[in-house]
């Protein structure tokens, strides 16, 4: 009954509009700032980093392969890797090491 009055309920009728409306705009807003604001944080912080890739780093990718850049082109990395050269994805790129 407390919570009724607080919100702008009227004692036996129905709820304020602007109240629900309120209320809405509010888990929308708690919604964004939980999942999808340090969502779009990490997305631009690895688009950051895959920018700034250059030959010689250490890297490690998404599926695990650890190697050192040895050949960078627009989209494709040459990660050397023990004795093997892998290409790869540039947005495949996990992290540098």
């Amino acid at each position: 009954m407390l919570m009724l009055n607080l919100m702008g309920a009227p004692e036996g009728g129905t709820a304020n509009p602007a109240a629900t409306m309120m209320m809405m705009f509010g888990f929308i807003a708690i919604f964004y700032f939980i999942f999808f604001r340090p969502q779009r944080k990490q997305q631009k912080e690895h688009q950051e980093m895959v920018k700034n890739l250059k030959r010689g780093d250490k890297v490690s990718t998404i599926g695990g392969i650890v190697g050192e850049i040895v050949h960078l082109s627009n989209d494709i990395v040459t990660i050397k890797s023990g004795d093997t050269r892998v290409e790869v994805e540039r947005s495949k790129i996990g992290k540098v090491n």
